[in-house]
């Protein structure tokens, strides 16, 4: 199988990774890169657990080849957080209205809150249950992670900010 030497920006740092061609941006950060925050559930994109910020766009990491993404500012759940370890608004958001419960789907829902809440910081609840259809998770019943979203973008507004 033939092998790659790509750079791409992981979290804000430069990295040079070889892979094979059919290697997944996914496999890639959790075996090249040791950032497992990345989690591989159905390898199919359908959980959005893979989920990760390709040049800002969320995107299933699972879907891509590492080459695909050879150039680009990759920002995983670790690359979120702030440096001193605190939790983003998202993050906080998600554990006081509880909704996380065993944690798995939780990287994958934060990063595609993040991005959404990006483009759209003052959703209706329609829009936060569509934007939310391509993440699954088994054991919240979604009530608590679709609170999260409504406070994380009431926090985030520029008259709310702290």
């Amino acid at each position: 199988m033939a092998e790659r030497t790509i750079e791409l920006t992981v979290n804000g740092e430069a990295r040079t990774v070889v892979v094979e061609d059919r290697t997944t941006l996914a496999d890639a950060l959790r075996e090249q890169c040791h950032l497992t925050g990345t989690h591989l559930g159905c390898e199919h994109g359908v959980c959005g657990a893979c989920t990760v910020l390709l040049d800002g766009e969320a995107v299933r990491s699972c879907l891509l080849f590492a080459v695909q993404a050879a150039g680009s500012e990759v920002t995983t759940i670790e690359g979120l957080s702030p440096a001193d370890g605190s939790l983003t608004t998202v993050q906080e958001a998600f554990r006081e209205c509880h909704g996380l419960q065993c944690g798995f789907c939780t990287p994958g829902f934060v990063v595609s809150v993040t991005a959404f809440l990006a483009e759209n910081p003052t959703p209706t609840d329609e829009e936060i249950r569509e934007a939310l259809s391509g993440n699954l998770c088994r054991c919240t019943g979604y009530q608590g992670i679709i609170k999260a979203v409504r406070l994380a973008a009431e926090r985030l507004q520029p008259a709310n900010a702290t």
